[in-house]
């Protein structure tokens, strides 16, 4: 079911990854979630199928995991109270390969004594990766909390700083 319009059918396209089988879903206009499989799922399914933003999704996605992209470039709507939205926009601006603390997050909108409420937010983003809320960690340092889990959450951030993490680069075409 779309978050809008019961008119508009969501579509969904299952990728392998390096960090795992990720479902992607999307309508003709929006990408609405990527989820890993083994995490909840947020948005109704929706039917099995391919769209342009589909498409793209798993193309920059590809890219992304093959080194070769740190800023996507695709049509989002997120759904999530208005907070949420905006701890979900200020991730956005979290650059590729930096870390945030939750803190220092939540000072960007609305005060560091909202921490928590920064880090529930950040466990209902509803497009892993793209939101890079895998760049946001613990005051002390530490990698805590990510749907896919704190192992994926690791390997994504050392992709990001430059090293080999993954068993082998995807190549064009590796994915289903």
């Amino acid at each position: 079911m779309h978050p809008d319009n019961d008119q508009q059918e969501i579509h969904c396209r299952t990728i392998s990854s390096p960090i795992g089988e990720l479902a992607f879903h999307a309508d003709a206009e929006h990408l609405y979630a990527i989820d890993s499989i083994k995490g909840d799922r947020r948005i109704h399914p929706g039917r099995q199928g391919r769209n342009q933003i589909l498409v793209e999704a798993e193309r920059q996605l590809r890219a992304y995991f093959a080194g070769r992209l740190r800023v996507f470039d695709l049509p989002l709507r997120p759904v999530g109270t208005e907070f949420q939205l905006a701890v979900w926009q200020a991730m956005r601006g979290i650059a590729y390969g930096a870390v945030l603390t939750y803190g220092e997050l939540a000072a960007l909108v609305g005060g560091r004594n909202k921490a928590r409420a920064v880090g529930q937010a950040a466990n209902r983003n509803p497009l892993m990766i793209v939101i890079p809320c895998h760049r946001v960690i613990g005051s002390d340092g530490r990698l805590v909390g990510f749907g896919a889990g704190v192992d994926k959450k690791d390997l994504l951030l050392r992709h990001e700083r430059g090293e080999e993490v993954w068993p082998q680069r995807p190549a064009a075409g590796s994915y289903r």
